[in-house]
């Protein structure tokens, strides 16, 4: 890092307090000193081609699934080469292409997967496999993180300060790709280390007193791309402690990518800025190989050149509502809506969120468990499979695809495990069984297969399982730390979980069967998730680990994780709920039959009743009180509640 120039005038002062510098310590969402850091590897899976082969970066290559091109290098894409042609066009394009299919596991070959040279001709026997690309993922994040560590060991613990507290960056892997990294609470250390003097103000009772400035008043920006600055701010200014950070966390970040390169040979981008929004978006203004800061005095002239609906959780429903009560889809355009305005035509808690984050506010953790919270494997039939051999086959490899996962995710060391398996499979319509996972065996790959045997064989002789035109098989519901002997606190329950099974104990003693439980949690989730913008702010970040046979949709330049998007994924517009794309029917029928209850409440309650005779009064009565019929039912017995049916 560059040295300071000892230029300060003591008269004056920072625009930044020292509260907002021990924000940055604890890694606050909140303080404007904060640094966020996303690293992007460049076209990724052809990037893994390029190493595996030994292929020079100025050859042309692309990857292939079947007759789709999933990523192209940069070295290709100046022949007009992109995944919305297929691969007759490519070569057409570019006659000196070279074009790698992805490995695959293949029908009857015992769950291994491979390279072919054949693979593309044989859809129907082949299923692709992501493993190759998920274990140089993993290097590569082990070594950005050894890279990590060697700043922090380069910077000894500052003096009075609590020594309990590691000082270090936090990484959040975003898909297989891509990782954020909060360095605030690592730039802190090095920031008391470089500036000695600020050390003094953090231990004053008063926070709120501003900073000194900093001592220089010029930065040396290497090799980062900057983006241009506020209208209203010009380079002649003096750096303020917010500059000071960024600079400091753009200098980890390079040297992170090039220990990425010097190790591993792949390039990567970063973007670096106040949040994870800023931070992702700056990733894929300069590629490949390169990274771009964007300063806070920079962030309303980076935003405003954009579409808010390439901004995340703005390009769907939410967007289009947007752009058609205001007739723009322009960040620049919609900063001149006031607040009072945008509340008119939104909720509160929208307008207000959205007033935010068009002028750069996200609060956002960057959250380093991320762990999976599913596995899949899936494969579309064309033209659909009509046996029981046929489809154990595929089983056969599904099982051997999600134990390999299983292994690395750390289920031989007793880390985690699933606890439920899930089948689903389309023929006329889309359903799936699942069933638990004995927790008392150890999973291996014969046992997934035999779990999947047993659902499928429910299937078959529920005579709907052929002709089948796709099939998946996933493991769900991770547990941590599983053990056989757990300590005897593992036995005792108290406070919140104690009142939590009595209200259980209460409902199955009221009558509620475990299947009736079920159908309730099911129907709650299905009403209550994703509805409007509260699907936006309570869904946490996570994984989804998944493996398919369909090819990414065409988005370009930036290169799409195909493991992510591979399966299509449908949003109900009556209840916003997410689901799969072979989940939509199974969920369309849900509101279907919730729909023609509803109907017969409507038409019960317009029919007159007859009038009570004599010997139907006390069941008249009872019904009125809601009970179903008979007057024992009218009232619950001491002990039990009412359920509400739904």
């Amino acid at each position: 890092m560059s040295e300071p120039t000892d230029s300060s005038d003591p008269l004056k002062v920072s625009r930044f307090t020292y509260r907002q510098l021990q924000g940055l310590r604890h890694g606050s969402t909140a303080t404007p000193l904060r640094v966020i850091a996303h690293i992007d590897l460049d076209a990724f899976y052809a990037q893994c081609e390029m190493v595996r082969l030994g292929i020079p970066r100025e050859t042309p290559l692309a990857v292939r699934q079947w007759d789709s091109l999933i990523a192209i290098n940069y070295a290709a894409r100046p022949f007009g080469i992109s995944r919305l042609i297929n691969v007759a066009e490519a070569r057409k394009l570019c006659p000196d292409l070279v074009l790698q299919h992805v490995a695959t596991f293949r029908e009857g070959e015992g769950g291994r997967w491979a390279y072919r040279d054949d693979s593309f001709r044989n859809i129907s026997t082949d299923k692709v496999s992501l493993d190759p690309y998920r274990a140089q993922s993993r290097k590569i994040l082990q070594t950005m993180k050894e890279a990590l560590a060697t700043w922090s060991a380069d910077n000894t613990e500052v003096e009075n300060q609590n020594s309990k507290q590691e000082l270090s960056a936090v990484l959040e892997k975003a898909s297989i790709d891509e990782v954020f990294i909060d360095l605030s609470p690592l730039i802190y250390r090095a920031l008391l280390q470089r500036y000695p003097e600020l050390r003094m103000g953090t231990l004053d009772e008063n926070r709120d007193a501003e900073m000194p400035t900093p001592p220089t008043t010029a930065l040396q920006w290497d090799t980062d791309c900057l983006v241009d600055l506020d209208h209203h701010e010009t380079e002649e200014d003096d750096p303020d402690w917010d500059d000071i950070v960024m600079l400091m966390g753009s200098e980890v970040v390079r040297s992170v990518r090039n220990t990425v390169w010097e190790k591993l040979s792949f390039t990567c981008s970063a973007g670096l800025g106040r949040n994870k929004m800023i931070a992702k978006l700056g990733s894929a203004c300069n590629k490949p190989n390169l990274q771009t800061v964007v300063r806070n005095r920079a962030v309303q002239n980076f935003l405003g050149g954009y579409k808010f609906t390439q901004i995340r959780m703005l390009g769907g429903k939410l967007g289009d509502q947007i752009t058609a009560a205001f007739g723009t889809e322009k960040v620049s355009d919609l900063l001149n809506v006031p607040l009072e305005q945008l509340r008119t035509k939104l909720a509160d808690h929208t307008a207000s969120w959205l007033y935010g984050i068009i002028r750069g506010d996200d609060r956002s953790e960057v959250n380093p468990r991320t762990q999976i919270k599913s596995m899949l494997s899936a494969k579309s039939f064309r033209p659909s499979i009509n046996s029981l051999d046929q489809a154990e086959k595929w089983l056969r490899i599904f099982a051997a695809d999600i134990y390999g996962r299983l292994v690395e995710d750390g289920v031989l060391e007793n880390r985690r495990r699933p606890k439920v398996i899930t089948m689903h499979y389309r023929t006329v319509q889309s359903r799936s069984r699942q069933i638990p996972i004995p927790g008392s065996n150890a999973i291996d790959e014969n046992l997934l297969y035999d779990l999947a045997n047993t659902l499928l064989r429910q299937i078959v002789a529920d005579g709907q399982a052929w002709p089948c035109s796709n099939l998946s098989l996933s493991v769900s519901s991770f547990e941590d730390g599983v053990s056989n002997n757990k300590a005897i606190e593992g036995f005792l329950i108290r406070g919140d979980q104690a009142k939590a099974q009595g209200h259980s104990s209460r409902l199955r003693d009221a009558g509620n069967s475990p299947s009736e439980q079920a159908q309730t949690e099911k129907r709650r989730k299905l009403d209550g998730e994703g509805g409007g913008i509260k699907g936006f702010f309570g869904n946490p970040s996570h994984l989804e680990d998944t493996a398919t046979d369909e090819p990414d949709g065409p988005k370009e330049p930036v290169e799409m994780d195909t493991e992510l998007s591979g399966i299509s994924r449908f949003v109900c517009p009556r209840c916003s709920k997410s689901m799969f794309e072979y989940e939509k029917e199974e969920h369309d029928d849900w509101h279907f039959a919730k729909d023609l209850a509803s109907q017969d409440r409507e038409e019960a309650k317009a029919s007159q009743p007859p009038p009570p005779t004599k010997n139907s009064a006390r069941g008249t009565t009872a019904r009125a009180r809601g009970g179903r019929g008979g007057g024992s039912r009218g009232k619950p017995e001491k002990g039990q509640m009412r359920l509400a049916f739904q």
